[in-house]
């Protein structure tokens, strides 16, 4: 932060993750809480909630506890936060915060803590490159509700919706898949590149939800940059309940490959910004495992962006394009 107070504070919200094994449930409480999630009434959501998180909780611990008792994401978002704060120093009066949507520290007290400030603008900004009602459509609207009861009305709010074709976030992510072909010795032609998304019930893209046209964008345009000749897959996973949802899944993909006698696989987190349960546990453990089971002797994993250069230039070209469609309105 600059010696004189911030004039422009950016928001930065993530899922958040449990900081220990006994805040699994609270957490996951949180999370089934969430109509934009659960799509139920609140009348029902609440014994739902605690329904669904009781019966969960035992499973989900004994994933945590696999990587290490916790979900790494607050340290890793706080990470994204500082880098990105000392990117945008020379740019003006910034001061980036960061906030939760489940779990610790939540918006409204970040929220709070940014309006000691003598602000001028707020840039929220969503840690989600693509859209999706239940990630950053129920950040923003937690985000919104929060503002009404507590914001002012002299500061302007610029809400960043979704980033999912930002230049710098494309070659981010190529930038990530290349480092993992060459620190392997593997040839692009002859490696499967399986972007793996996290899945969403097919009941929100009925409903218009741009989700899936998002990632899909984005896998297209980062397979340009690698290699428009190499052999792409695109899959979600995360699969939960009984409804149905979009596919297909990585697993039935990694199966369709192990028939076919694909060797080698990079599995690549495309809607994830930071490790968490999903790269560290399902990535890393669960779907190494299928592969193997079904025939493919190397199944390695993109790292996730986390604090990388190129993503903290992409979270920087966002904010100052926030900042001057401010100043060109």
């Amino acid at each position: 932060m600059t010696d004189h107070p911030p004039s422009t504070a950016i928001l930065l919200i993530n899922l958040g993750g449990p900081d220990s094994l006994d805040s699994v449930e609270p957490f996951l409480h949180n999370l089934f809480s969430d109509p934009d999630i659960m799509g139920y009434n609140r009348f029902l959501l609440g014994p739902m909630a605690k329904f669904l998180s009781q019966k969960r909780g035992p499973a989900v611990r004994k994933y945590y506890s696999l990587i290490g008792g916790k979900s790494p994401i607050l340290g890793l978002t706080l990470r994204q936060g500082e880098a990105l704060q000392e990117a945008l120093s020379p740019c003006g009066r910034f001061a980036v915060f960061v906030a939760m949507r489940y779990w610790h520290p939540m918006i409204e007290d970040v929220v709070k803590k940014m309006l000691v400030f003598p602000l001028k603008r707020i840039i929220v900004l969503p840690l989600y490159p693509h859209y999706s009602v239940t990630t950053t459509g129920s950040s923003l609207k937690e985000f919104n509700r929060v503002w009404r009861q507590i914001g002012a009305p002299e500061i302007e709010v610029n809400i960043v919706r979704e980033w999912y074709d930002n230049p710098f976030y494309i070659d981010s992510m190529r930038d990530t898949v290349q480092k993992t072909l060459e620190s392997h010795k593997l040839n692009i032609k002859n490696t499967s590149i399986v972007f793996s998304a996290h899945g969403i019930p097919l009941r929100f893209i009925k409903k218009g939800d741009p989700y899936a046209r998002q990632i899909e964008k984005s896998v297209a345009l980062i397979s340009e940059r690698l290699d428009p000749g190499g052999n792409y897959h695109l899959c979600y996973q995360s699969r939960v309940g009984p409804l149905k949802w979009l596919g297909p899944s990585t697993e039935e993909v990694l199966k369709e490959l192990g028939e076919k006698g694909i060797k080698d696989i990079v599995l690549v987190p495309i809607s994830f910004v930071s490790d968490h349960l999903e790269t560290l546990y399902e990535m890393d453990i669960l779907y190494k495992e299928k592969a193997i089971g079904y025939g493919i002797s190397d199944c390695y994993r993109a790292p996730a962006l986390n604090d990388s250069p190129l993503l903290i230039e992409a979270l920087k070209d966002i904010v100052l394009q926030a900042s001057q469609a401010h100043k060109r309105a």
